[in-house]
């Protein structure tokens, strides 16, 4: 048989598949990755950056002085003598009675807690009794009855006589002796005179 036909496929012969094509990898993804991440982090320390100044700013601000711490009672009270009278000349034990004046400046109430005198042959009481409250700028009037128990043992002149104070308030509790005068030393002189003259001569 001659003549040119077509190539008959050799047995189960059959045309090659193409090769697989190479999958591409995608550059998009691969490029945003670190991108995103470099801004997360940027983030997050921005974040922690404004946390930061906001709890300096916090500490650093400035903060209202606090009020005055209040003054002892002795600095804010102070007392006048106003006048003095014979409850009883004549009694065995003489009585005479010395008003005075307790007066506060602004502010706390002071509490008058005792008056007493240094001389053993006086005794001493207060008309209101103690504890006694004087509100703040405030005044109170104080009736001291003071009583001659040993004339033996009062001064024959009473010089520059002082009332021992003790005094409380929202600072501190205080004894305190306060000088009430010339006035006050005459007329306590006079007193014990009265008392006490037959032993003074």
């Amino acid at each position: 048989m001659s003549g040119i036909g077509p190539v008959e496929p050799d047995g189960d012969t059959r045309p090659l598949d193409p090769p697989p094509l190479t999958p591409r990898l995608r550059s998009g993804p691969a490029i945003r990755l670190p991108g995103r991440h470099r801004r997360t982090t940027a983030a997050a320390f921005l974040a922690v950056a404004v946390l930061a100044a906001g709890t300096l700013l916090y500490l650093t601000r400035p903060r209202p002085a606090p009020p005055p711490e209040p003054r002892f009672p002795s600095q804010t009270t102070s007392f006048r003598y106003l006048y003095m009278q014979v409850r009883d000349a004549n009694a065995t034990l003489p009585e005479f009675e010395f008003a005075i004046q307790a007066l506060t400046e602004s502010g706390a109430p002071v509490t008058v807690l005792s008056i007493s005198q240094p001389y053993a042959g006086l005794s001493l009481t207060s008309g209101p009794a103690t504890p006694l409250r004087v509100k703040g700028g405030g005044s109170r009037k104080i009736v001291v009855t003071v009583r001659v128990t040993e004339c033996g043992k009062v001064p024959r002149n009473a010089g520059l006589p002082f009332l021992d104070v003790t005094l409380r308030n929202t600072r501190a509790k205080e004894a305190h002796s306060y000088i009430l005068g010339a006035r006050y030393a005459r007329d306590l002189s006079t007193a014990l005179e009265v008392a006490c003259g037959n032993e003074f001569r």
